[in-house]
């Protein structure tokens, strides 16, 4: 009798094999993609590529990987940029913003944590608003 039920094959990831079950994204871009246009998403987003225009995820995370060109305007629940972001950011949650992150724009979300070494050329509005339900 095979064990295969209890064995899991291993997907090899930028951060080394991980378990199916634990990758965590919904929707994926890789990094040999341009998308032009409108990007509308009833999940998870994590974007390695390139997109030109506007990413809109409601109620869902939006991660903006190291290397990612994003030259759009943003609005998801969070928002995790690694990559740089050339655009309006909005976010009803959180805006996450790495050490290897820039936008040059402007960020709206009642919170927001920079790491040393990110850049954002633009204004920020960290007044606390959450949206509501309404």
């Amino acid at each position: 009798m095979s064990n295969a039920g209890n064995s899991r094959e291993q997907v090899p990831t930028e951060t080394g094999p991980q378990p199916p079950d634990e990758r965590r994204m919904a929707a994926w871009v890789g990094k040999a993609l341009l998308i032009q246009g409108k990007i509308v998403s009833t999940e998870n987003l994590t974007i390695h590529g390139r997109v030109e225009g506007t990413i809109e995820l409601g109620d869902h995370s939006l991660t903006i990987g190291a290397g990612a060109l994003i030259k759009a305007d943003l609005v998801a629940q969070t928002i995790i940029i690694s990559g740089a972001v050339a655009g309006n950011v909005r976010a009803s949650v959180k805006v996450d913003l790495q050490a290897t992150g820039s936008v040059n724009g402007d960020i709206a979300a009642p919170l927001l944590v920079m790491a040393e070494g990110a850049v954002i050329t633009g204004s920020i509005d960290a007044a606390g608003r959450k949206r509501s339900g309404t």
